[in-house]
């Protein structure tokens, strides 16, 4: 049993067979309404609460709590069953509160540029520790001053979420149906992983789709992503409007700006012309420097000059907001950096020990503009 939340109806059921049939809908609307903690559960006897956090402990184990000097972005590092680590970020605006969540321990992707696959692939994280990172940051919103709702959720912390296809979109089903978030405010990324966009474009909810471009000819985006060569641009493009089709919602591609690799006037050009015909929003983001890849991202003013380009091209491009620039936010980056500090220091830091590292401005966490 990876977590609490790994229990599904049924399984609440039988765990509570000897128990009134109304135990198992309070527990399930305590757990996924309140984001209560077993604890919390008063309305149970005490030996019920005691048999659930005996047989289904929660999942995730808190390892490092960072939080931005606004207070507006907090990102935890979990420790989960077997020794694994994922990260989460929960972000307040003005009109929402978003948490970007992992779907995998590491990433079996390839991308150089990125944090996370650099580290490479662990394992798959189960429903329950998708979900339970969702209703761990609720709780935390719920803690503010003035108690804030998690309004949107965005697949886009560690891993390739189509690459566990089956348990992201179970955790996709348990997060509408069950803790009240609408599909069309839950974004699902991929790097392009062609068959599960035409299988997410037969499901019954319209979520949002979030593609990690990064480059708009096969050449270069066989280098950056090498699952391009897999599934090429072409091919994705037609998975793409195919799901347009079936969902009418808004495509998102993902773009992160390297210096002098993806961020000239050819580059610009060729994502326009991908970008027109499928109506898709771009998310401009300088890209965060790795240990394992030193280019350089992309210069302030070279970001905005290619952001006007693109619009002067006819596309809708925005800078996305950079958020937890000053406690290392980027996907796979507080890992990496609690990893170094442990080897370093020779011992592990304690649950929830505040961190706040300096280091290279991170790469912003992204969602589709609203």
């Amino acid at each position: 049993m990876g977590s609490l939340y790994d229990l599904d109806r049924a399984g609440l059921a039988e765990l509570l067979a000897d128990q009134p049939a109304y135990r198992v809908d309070q527990v399930w609307r305590g757990l996924y309404e309140r984001a209560a903690t077993v604890d919390e559960l008063t309305e149970l006897p005490k030996a019920v609460r005691g048999r659930l956090a005996e047989a289904a402990p929660e999942g995730l184990v808190p390892i490092t709590e960072s939080i931005s000097h606004d207070g507006e972005t907090i990102k935890w590092l979990w420790g989960l069953d077997g020794g694994a680590q994922v990260e989460t970020v929960l972000m307040h605006y003005g009109d929402r509160t978003t948490v970007c969540i992992s779907t995998q321990a590491g990433c079996a992707m390839g991308c150089g540029f990125c944090a996370t696959g650099q580290a490479g692939f662990e394992r798959h994280l189960s429903v329950g520790e998708i979900v339970e990172q969702v209703v761990q940051a609720r709780r935390r919103a719920q803690q503010r001053d003035e108690p804030r709702r998690v309004s949107n959720v965005v697949f886009m912390g560690m891993g390739e979420p189509l690459a566990n296809y089956a348990r992201t979109w179970a955790a996709v089903e348990r997060l509408h149906g069950d803790m009240g978030i609408s599909a069309r405010h839950l974004t699902v990324s991929t790097v392009g992983i062609v068959p599960g966009i035409t299988r997410l474009a037969g499901e019954t909810l319209p979520v949002n789709l979030a593609v990690s471009l990064h480059a708009a000819n096969d050449e270069l985006r066989d280098e950056l992503v090498p699952i391009n060569r897999r599934y090429p641009l072409a091919v994705l493009a037609e998975a793409c409007a195919d799901y347009l089709t079936a969902k009418n919602r808004r495509l998102s591609f993902e773009w992160a700006l390297i210096n002098g690799v993806n961020d000239r006037r050819r580059d610009a050009e060729e994502l326009a012309a991908y970008a027109r015909p499928l109506r898709a929003h771009v998310n401009l983001i300088p890209l965060n420097p790795t240990p394992g890849y030193a280019t350089r991202g992309t210069s302030p003013a070279q970001v905005t000059a290619f952001r006007d380009l693109l619009r002067s091209l006819g596309v809708n491009a925005t800078v996305r907001q950079n958020r937890g620039t000053d406690i290392d936010a980027a996907c796979g980056q507080l890992r990496a950096v609690h990893a170094t500090s442990t080897t370093q220091s020779g011992s592990e830091a304690g649950p929830t020990a505040p961190m706040s590292v300096p280091g290279p401005v991170p790469v912003a966490i992204s969602e589709p503009p609203r």
